[in-house]
């Protein structure tokens, strides 16, 4: 009797197994072609031309500010006195309010 339950719950577990389908990998958007073990597309030249601006601006971006702000590197820049501070700033209510 046991072996005719198991028999029966081992034909219903495979059954059910292959009612279900199980997508493992995810929907790809892409706007590149899809290649396996080939070299992608070339580019076109406009893509590489913006890419070398973009680049060329941010590089020119960092070594200005490198050689015109400096301080922010060293670390040589005036820190501020917080005996200066007021309670406003800090955010201290008034004493009058009691």
């Amino acid at each position: 009797m046991l072996v005719s339950r198991g028999l029966q719950l081992f034909k219903f577990s495979k059954a059910f197994s292959n009612s279900r389908l199980i997508c493992t990998s995810g929907i790809q958007r892409s706007h590149a072609p899809w290649n396996y073990r080939c070299p992608p597309p070339p580019q076109p030249k406009y893509i590489h031309t913006l890419a070398d601006g973009i680049a060329a601006l941010m590089w020119w971006w960092v070594l200005w500010h490198l050689f015109t702000q400096y301080d922010h590197i060293t670390g040589e820049f005036d820190y501020p006195d917080p005996s200066k501070w007021t309670d406003e700033e800090l955010g201290i209510p008034c004493d009058d309010d009691q």
